[in-house]
């Protein structure tokens, strides 16, 4: 068996892991690279092995870092099924088509201006269009959790709760290969436990290969009373005279930020909201969510208003048309403004950072992980000025990060996942973070004893042999 390290290997972003044995060829993800003018490119790159070859792929879940490049992978001749939990196909009938429309629209931006270069011609051609997006989701497939599934002869895999977004999974695969059968785990992106809406990741108790994610592999999460302490404070101090801009993931984020301005109204520590969710596609993901309670925890489940969220809560509106974004520029102070994208690279958000930004009244909410080259990992490291459209805005606004919102388990969380294996994988592969994160990562496990841990290098084969040594 070969494993390629295809995305998210010495990075967050880019998930994408290629198994090969001498009978199958299948995918584990196909996401976007995400963060500077560098991502764009590699994502234009052909693919590092041919499409019409892969039998099927594997999807951990929606978030377009995972699943951002399947409608590129059908445009380019994969014509197998992309297998998934129900909530996950469910959530991508709108994000791929939603990232077939930036795509198409940044593409008509950039056309404006193409001129003599090739990488400008290139950026004048969308990466991929709604028309291949509808094609990729009439490959998806939905399943349940924990119900075995055969997608070859020689595979049976089986979908794991990840507690990380609305139908988040870890993946267990059985890769037969004559005689011998190896158990891979990829836990995708795994969830903070004790979170509020989703419940905790499902302990895994064997695996011969382990793939891990390490995003937070180096830190560790304020706790949950801290963390409202941090979310009130800043909404009390900024609202009199500013508006709370909130860049946040559309899928996971956004419900989840509005579940704790909503329960902290409900418990009288927060008054006199006004909450504008200007995101279509974080508007359908909340409606989503609702079709999917059996997936809450019981702490969701028990706040009986989340059922009604959306619709029937006074101060809280989604905005639906470009006219009505538009409006919310004009409001001066007041408003908590929740938008996507969650690392400010594209959509709505953009429009409200360039007309709050500059003022010092304003604080921009970060609620989650903010990868290398995006706008907003700038912002969090300090930039006094950051080019939005074209123009150079100065960042006079407050600039807080708000951890414990974090969707990631964090580097305690993830080392007590990995201590719920009855005994340590044969061979684990330290992925989906910055390098410091997944090395850090790494040593921990090393240090439990008897754990061979390697932090993958991008592009890296692995061939895995009969003897159970990698070469």
């Amino acid at each position: 068996m070969q494993i390629t390290f295809l995305g998210a290997a010495g990075e967050v972003t880019g998930s994408c892991f290629l198994i090969e044995t001498s009978k199958v060829r299948f995918l584990v993800d196909c996401g976007m690279f995400q963060g500077g003018r560098e991502a764009a490119q590699r994502n234009r790159q052909p693919f590092g092995f041919e499409p019409s070859a892969l039998d099927f792929v594997l999807l951990t879940h929606a978030h377009i870092d995972h699943s951002g490049l399947l409608p590129k992978l059908t445009r380019a001749g994969f014509r197998g099924a992309i297998h998934a939990t129900a909530a996950t196909a469910d959530l991508l009938q709108v994000m791929l088509p939603d990232s077939a429309h930036i795509q198409e629209t940044e593409a008509l931006r950039a056309q404006r201006g193409a001129r003599g270069s090739r990488e400008a011609q290139a950026a004048a051609t969308p990466l991929y269009t709604l028309r291949d997006a509808d094609a990729c989701l009439r490959q998806v497939r939905p399943h349940g959790y924990g119900r075995e599934l055969r997608p070859h002869a020689d595979i049976r895999c089986r979908f794991r709760d990840a507690g990380h977004i609305l139908g988040s999974a870890i993946i267990e695969v059985w890769v037969s290969e004559g005689e011998r059968t190896t158990k891979l785990v990829f836990s995708g992106d795994l969830g903070q436990p004790g979170r509020a809406i989703l419940r905790d990741p499902t302990p895994i108790a064997e695996a011969d290969l382990l793939f891990i994610e390490s995003t937070y592999g180096n830190r560790l999460h304020k706790d949950l009373a801290a963390t409202q302490d941090e979310l009130i404070g800043v909404v009390e101090r900024t609202l009199a005279r500013g508006n709370v801009i909130v860049p946040a993931f559309a899928v996971g984020r956004t419900q989840e930020v509005l579940y704790h301005l909503h329960r902290l109204s409900c418990e009288g520590r927060l008054r006199n909201l006004r909450i504008f969710v200007d995101s279509p596609m974080a508007t359908a993901a909340t409606r989503i969510t609702r079709q999917h309670l059996d997936l809450f925890d019981d702490n969701a489940t028990r706040l009986a208003d989340w059922h009604a969220l959306g619709e029937d809560l006074p101060y809280l509106n989604f905005t639906a048309s470009v006219e009505e974004s538009i409006a919310l520029n004009q409001i001066r102070s007041g408003a908590i403004i929740i938008s996507a994208s969650g690392m400010c690279t594209a959509g709505r958000i953009k429009h409200h950072l360039r007309h709050n930004l500059g003022r010092p009244e304003c604080s921009v909410l970060i609620t989650g992980f903010q990868a290398e080259g995006t706008l907003g990992r700038r912002l969090v490291d300090g930039a006094s000025q950051v080019r939005i459209f074209g123009e150079e805005i100065p960042v006079r606004a407050s600039i807080r990060t708000v951890g414990g919102l974090s969707a990631h388990a964090d580097r305690d969380a993830l080392l007590a996942w990995a201590a719920g294996f009855a005994r340590a994988p044969a061979q684990t592969f330290v992925v989906h973070g910055e390098e410091t994160a997944a090395q850090a990562l790494a040593d921990g496990l090393r240090a439990r004893g008897g754990w061979k841990v390697t932090v993958p290098a991008a592009g890296q084969q692995v061939q895995w042999h009969d003897s159970g040594v990698p070469a």
